[in-house]
Order: structure tokens, then sequence, then C-alpha cells
């Protein structure tokens, strides 16, 4: 599996005079001249959901460590209990931003995540660091690989295995199917699906509902601590440094409140920056999300995964190469137009899309490259970009660049209506 390629260039950072003018020449410099008030931002207290998961990180650090009084505002991050509530909260405007699913916000950006709302993504949150569990039955069975598990489901009748996701459009859902499909495995044929709140998924598999299920972390390492199930793939296994979560908020919030989506975002992109400065700054966040405002588990049960440091239950450990990540020099944290369009695709493959989008023209209109460019250079030193397109090699060996993305949701062997 090739490593996928990031286009950065390295020396090419945003100055100020090319993009917004001398005031931002100097990081920290747009300080004082949003207390002028030419720059201030519109709205200095600002509600950020998130879900109880280990990459909500970028979003609490950004609070608990004051980056965004640096920027002119008040974060409050806000702890919801399931994505549909964040989705609510986020188009009523209850919320004014949140760590949210990639392919909700573009789900309903296109009216298949519920009503239709314009929406904005300011950065990406994190790359990897997502897993699907199987539970200790199939273990017991013999079914511990994607191999063995086409086998057990063959031998059964179609929807006897039952495996839960977070959202219909979520990120989860795409790497669950994708992963199934791989291996042969139709995931609206063969087998059920439900969606699970993350925080809920160990108890659901704990009883019995479920016989895997794909969420992000702590609730895979969760799993093997409790002793309940195992990680029989890694997402990143899947996709090389994939998009998660990211920041997202409606269009319209953001045109009302240019300036303050700008300080949003650079002081969560600092936070970022932070987290993936050392390891000790990991141990520091795990320590905090941990507690009970926010993810309220055991330290240790993030630490781990957070390093990189992984044990799937089975007796295999090993140093990830591709683990979770928040910055790794801005690539991580830069809204790939290519990220975007190729959730697109996995939509229009599975029937969530009816109608072939524009893939680049929405990916451009949701991802919002300029309030992030403004983000980069107010944070200082931050690469951007020659264009937004980068390209990776998944597990099953297709290239995903977005260079022909129609023709990529169309040359999948298992797809909506079953084999092509």
């Amino acid at each position: 599996m090739s490593k996928p390629s990031f286009p950065l260039s390295r020396r090419r950072f945003l100055t100020g005079s090319a993009l917004l003018g001398g005031s931002y020449l100097v990081p920290g410099l747009m300080n004082s001249v949003w207390a002028a008030g030419s720059d201030a931002p519109e709205k200095t207290n600002i509600r950020v959901g998130f879900i109880p998961l280990t990459d909500c990180a970028p979003v609490v650090m950004a609070a608990v460590k004051g980056f965004d009084k640096k920027y002119g505002i008040t974060l409050t991050p806000t702890k919801e209990a399931s994505w549909a509530a964040v989705r609510d909260k986020l188009t009523s405007g209850e919320l004014d931003a949140a760590h949210v699913l990639y392919g909700m916000i573009y789900g309903l950006q296109l009216g298949v995540a519920g009503p239709q709302h314009d929406m904005a993504n300011l950065m990406t949150l994190n790359q990897n660091g997502q897993a699907i569990t199987l539970s200790n039955q199939l273990k017991e069975a013999g079914v511990t690989t994607a191999e063995g598990l086409k086998k057990a489901v063959a031998a059964q009748p179609a929807g006897s295995y039952t495996f839960a996701h977070t959202f219909p459009t979520s990120t989860h859902a795409m790497w669950l199917y994708y992963w199934l499909a791989n291996a042969g495995i139709d995931p609206f044929a063969d087998v059920r699906t439900v969606v699970v709140p993350p925080p809920q998924m160990v108890m659901n598999m704990k009883i019995g509902n479920m016989s895997g299920y794909c969420v992000g972390e702590p609730w895979n390492q969760r799993a093997i601590s409790d002793n309940i199930g195992f990680t029989a793939e890694t997402t990143q296994n899947i996709w090389p440094d994939h998009p998660e979560k990211i920041l997202g908020t409606r269009a319209a919030w953001v045109k009302e409140n240019p300036n303050s989506a700008r300080a949003l975002t650079a002081a969560v992109l600092e936070a970022a920056r932070w987290i993936d400065a050392s390891d000790d700054n990991r141990r520091e966040t795990a320590q905090v999300i941990a507690s009970r405002a926010y993810l309220n588990t055991k330290p240790e049960t993030i630490e781990g995964r957070m390093l990189g440091h992984y044990d799937n239950g089975l007796g295999k450990r090993w140093q990830d190469a591709h683990p979770m990540r928040f910055f790794n020099d801005g690539q991580v944290s830069y809204p790939w137009l290519s990220d975007g369009m190729w959730f697109l695709t996995q939509q229009k493959r599975w029937g969530l899309l009816k109608q072939e989008p524009d893939y680049l023209a929405v990916a451009k209109q949701v991802n919002r490259t300029d309030i992030y460019a403004q983000a980069a250079s107010a944070v200082g030193n931050i690469s951007l970009p020659e264009n937004g397109m980068r390209s990776s090699t998944l597990i099953d060996g297709k290239v995903w660049d977005g260079s022909n993305p129609a023709a990529y949701a169309a040359s999948f062997a298992l797809k909506a209506g079953g084999q092509s």
C-alpha cells in the first residue's frame, strides 16, 4: 500500500501582504487590530458541540489552554449525546459550530442527512484513529479477519449479523461499508446495520446487540479493556491518513460572523498544533479529555492509541505508522477538496445520493479554504498546499486523487443494488 502523497510546499508560507494586508504579517498582531475594532469577532462567546471521542481534543484544548482568548473569543465546548443531536442543534443555531462528522456536513449540504442546509467545513480536526471492533463471540467462533467474517456471514441467512455505526452518512458508516465490501460482504444485503451513539457502543456489544461496530476512539480500546471485543481493522489501514472529524458550522453563520469564524479556526488550529508538538502534550491532552466533563473514561484507555501504541486484543502489538494526528505541519488540518469529494463518491456508491453531484463544486462550496488560509496566517508558520487535491491508495488498491470522482464512484464491484 503506497503512502499518501501530500503536495505541500513546505517553504510556501502565507504572508499577510499576499492575502490579508500588512496587519497579518506578524503572528499575534491581529489581536491589536481586533482590539481596535476593525477586525473584531462579531460574536465572542462561541458554543462548539462535541461527542465524547478522542478526536474532540483540539476543540477542548483550545478552550482549556486559552488559545481562544488569544484570538478574542471564548470557546465553550458543549457535550452532546448523539450525532443526530449535534446535527439538530447545529442546524437550528443552538450550537455555533461543532466537532462533527465529515459525511454529516456533506449529507446536510445535499439534503441526505436531514433537511438541506448550506454548510461549512472550516478545517479538519484529525486524521486516522478509528477502528472496526468485532465481538469476543466471533473470536471464540474463530472469526478474527474480514475473510473469516465473510465465511461466517455466508453460512447464515442474510441479516443474521448486526453491525453498528454512528450515523447514516458518517465516516464510520463509510469505513464499515468499505471494509465489508472489500471482503465481499454487501453491507445492505448480507448483514444488518444500525445506528448507535459512540459512548453506547461498548454496552450494546456487551449485551449482545451487535457482532461488530465502527467508531472512534477510545471506544475500540475500551472494548478490549472491558474484554468484550477486539480490533479487527484500524481505519488508517483502510485509508492511510484519511480525513476524520471536522470543525463544521452553517454557511450562514460564517457569512454573519466571518471574523468569529476565522478566530475560532485559528484557536482550534493552534490547539491542534500544540497537541501534535510532543508526546507529553498528548499525554496531558489524554488526562484532560478523560475527565467526566468530556469522555468520562480512564486516561490510559485514551493515551495508548493517542501515542500510536496499538494492541488489537488478539496478542498483536505495534507502533502504528498512521496514528491519530491532529496537525502534522498542517497536512491534517487543511480542508482538502478531494477529501470532501471522496465522501460524496461513497454516498453515491451506496445510493444515498440518487443523482451524480457536481463533486468539485460542492467541495468548493463547503470546504472553506479561504477562512482556513486566513486563520493559518493569523496563527503563523503554517504551510498551505499548492492545490486542494491529495492522492492516497486505499485497502483495495484503488487510488483516490479526486481527478475523476464519477468514474471512481462507479468503479466498485459492490455498490447500491448489489454487484455491478
